[in-house]
């Protein structure tokens, strides 16, 4: 696995996949703080800000674009992503 970064560039969109990504496993963070900030009822445009670090101000559909599909492969991560992370780290579930 690589190792999750905050400070790792932030794409305009997130990866669109059923398998996890480099990209996803540098981002990890970025996925929990999205989720949390979500259950938590943080207004988008101060989550791409500070999050994502897109300001919204400036670069309002992209910030949105970067929000809205990093926010959608958190939720992906959450549901299911979270199985192959564990499998990449060779931590199996036991049957």
């Amino acid at each position: 696995m690589r190792k999750p970064s905050f400070d790792a560039p932030i794409a305009d969109e997130a990866p669109i996949s059923d398998q996890l990504t480099p990209y996803d496993e540098i981002h990890v963070i970025h996925y929990v703080i999205l989720l949390d900030a979500e259950r938590e009822h943080v207004p988008w445009d101060e989550v791409a800000r500070e999050a994502l670090l897109i300001d919204p101000a400036k670069e309002r559909d992209r910030a949105r674009r970067a929000y809205d599909t990093h926010l959608a492969r958190a939720r992906w991560m959450a549901n299911s992503g979270w199985r192959q992370l564990l499998q990449t780290n060779g931590i199996q579930r036991s049957p």
